[in-house]
């Protein structure tokens, strides 16, 4: 059994490497997408790469079977399968990596439930990737206190594409200018280097040169992004302040396409500029999203460990219809079970919101719509769960979730970041703050709207705030395509009795949305509704919708900018 063990190590090792290729290979096209402005073939793209790994743990499972026959299910094989794979990851970069995708093979083959620590890598003891001291691939650049345009321009040289900029010197004394008026605090002489990563970061409509800007005694990120439109090739945007730039690489975006030969030193360079990031997040946000599931598992636990005397209790917010919520209060995550049975007026099955949630993993998220993390079979000690929370989800949820022993089993559940509900925050707030939130609210949803999203449920409940003040939606089971709607004018009454009625007088389709009526379902305070209604009156007019749906169904997405028009460059 020791050659077929060795055979089946090589088997794995091999199958991450094809799907490490296979992922590069789909990364790279975004250069291309970018020149020439393709932006519905990016979109399929990201679809594509985000549906990669599944395929190729597929394939390697059939591989594996081949090569084992009936074996390849015999837990004394895997005993010598996991040392021999181990011992062919001695010194990788980016062994967190394989070993994660040798664990998604493990369970696949064997439907584990918990963790087996005879044939799997344990998550709670890999190492994470900030042991790494290999260097990511990375340029540098002095800048001259009289002439700092000139190393910009240089910058721009050496990120060269197949289409010319604009105005190649006027975008570097822009940069330049802005990195001055940012960093003025510094000093006289503030901004004298900067290091940027080889690799440039793609994104919707954006290409980004990521790095650094350094001072006398301190450093903070810099980011560039560049537009390629209509005016051309250009420096659109520098951004240097770490909130937003940790809002670039959020929870709420979609992942970056950047072709990075090894992640591991990337992501250590990306949390010298977001130390207070979690590692999982930024695993995720570069597309690696299994292995962020298998990070976030590690440090949420090695937490939960660490915290004995803690309880899991309900979440903050209105209980859910449709997911039942819960939370450990001293850890910012969220854990959303699906209830077996879904109150009035919801009429969708259990398969119908798992796909809504799988959805929001193929959609543009444009920084409005909060990751969620299917994890399936998790064990907690039974006694970690309040009273109270232990018996709604037996009672309530018990088609996923089970006794076994002192334990609870989970079958499926999603695993958000923990942000205030909005409901709660209008209620906590003074004027000013809930003003502002409830515009940021309307914000949301017009930026869902122009990327072909609609929340369905738009009570503030449904929305969460993050720390910076910033409006998402984390509630999906209603959520569908703009274009899937049909966005009428509500027609006006008849006579008295029809003015009057309790319902309505008129045949409503399944599909049938009616902008004017939102302000009912928005549940915001009279004055911040006023204020909704003064700045964003588009969203109550059907005419608006339909717009946007004439203009999806031509191709023509409008664009939605993931930083405040403060940041864009003269």
């Amino acid at each position: 059994m020791n050659a077929l063990a060795a055979r089946l190590a090589m088997l794995i090792r091999d199958g991450f490497e094809a799907y490490h290729a296979r992922f590069a290979a789909v990364t790279r096209r975004a250069r291309e997408r970018f020149q020439a402005r393709d932006w519905a073939g990016a979109r399929q793209d990201a679809v594509e790469r985000i549906g990669l790994y599944d395929r190729c743990i597929a394939e390697t499972v059939d591989a594996l079977r081949r090569a084992a026959g009936d074996a390849v299910g015999t837990r004394a094989l895997w005993r010598q399968v996991h040392p021999a794979y181990a011992l062919l990851l001695d010194g990788l970069i980016d062994a967190e990596l394989y070993k994660t995708f040798y664990n998604t093979l493990a369970r696949r083959l064997f439907a584990t439930q918990g963790v087996d620590a005879a044939i799997e890598f344990m998550a709670i003891d890999v190492e994470p990737s900030d042991a790494i001291t290999h260097p990511v691939a990375r340029r540098s650049y002095t800048l001259s206190p009289t002439r700092p345009a000139d190393a910009l321009m240089r910058v721009l040289g050496d990120y060269r594409f197949d289409v010319p900029y604009a105005h190649q010197l006027r975008c570097a004394a822009a940069i330049a200018v802005r990195l001055q008026d940012d960093l003025a605090h510094w000093g006289d002489y503030p901004a004298r280097s900067i290091e940027l990563l080889d690799t440039v970061f793609y994104r919707e409509r954006r290409a980004y040169l990521v790095g650094r800007v350094f001072g006398e005694h301190r450093f903070s990120p810099c980011v560039i992004a560049l537009v390629n439109d209509d005016k051309g090739l250009r420096a659109d945007a520098v951004l240097t302040r770490r909130r937003d730039v940790a809002h670039l690489f959020g929870v709420s975006r979609s992942y970056f396409q950047a072709d990075l030969a090894t992640v591991g030193d990337a992501v250590v360079f990306l949390r010298s500029l977001l130390p207070a990031k979690p590692i999982d997040e930024i695993y995720t946000v570069l597309g690696r999203a299994k292995q962020g599931k298998t990070e976030r598992y590690r440090t949420f636990f090695r937490h939960f460990h660490d915290h004995p005397d803690q309880q899991l209790v309900h979440a903050d917010g209105t209980p859910g219809m449709v997911m039942a919520v819960f939370t450990l209060p001293s850890y910012p995550l969220v854990f959303k079970l699906i209830r077996d049975r879904f109150a009035w007026p919801k009429r969708m099955t259990r398969d119908q919101v798992e796909e809504k949630y799988a959805l929001v993993f193929n959609l543009d998220r444009v920084g409005r719509l909060l990751d969620a993390q299917p994890y399936r079979h998790l064990r907690f000690p039974r006694a970690r769960f309040s009273p109270m929370l232990r018996e709604e989800l037996l009672s309530q949820c018990s088609g996923g979730v089970r006794e076994e022993g002192d334990e609870l089993v989970i079958a499926l559940c999603y695993v958000q970041r923990r942000f205030r509900p909005l409901n709660l925050y209008l209620r906590e707030q003074a004027a000013t703050a809930r003003r502002g939130a409830a515009l940021d609210y309307a914000q949301a949803i017009t930026d869902m709207a122009c990327n072909n999203i609609f929340p369905g449920d738009m009570l503030p409940k449904n929305f969460g705030v993050s720390r910076h003040g910033r409006a998402v939606f984390y509630d999906y089971d209603e959520l569908c395509l703009v274009t899937d709607c049909n966005f009428r004018a509500w027609p006006a009454a008849r006579d008295a009795q029809e003015a009057l009625a309790d319902e309505p007088w008129f045949e409503i389709g399944p599909r049938d949305v009616f902008p004017e009526r939102f302000w009912m379902f928005m549940g915001l305070p009279a004055a911040d509704l006023a204020a909704v209604r003064e700045h964003f009156g588009h969203l109550f007019d059907p005419a608006w919708w339909q717009g946007l749906q004439a203009r999806f169904a031509a191709g023509d997405f409008p664009d939605t900018p993931p930083y405040a028009a403060s940041h864009r460059l003269a």
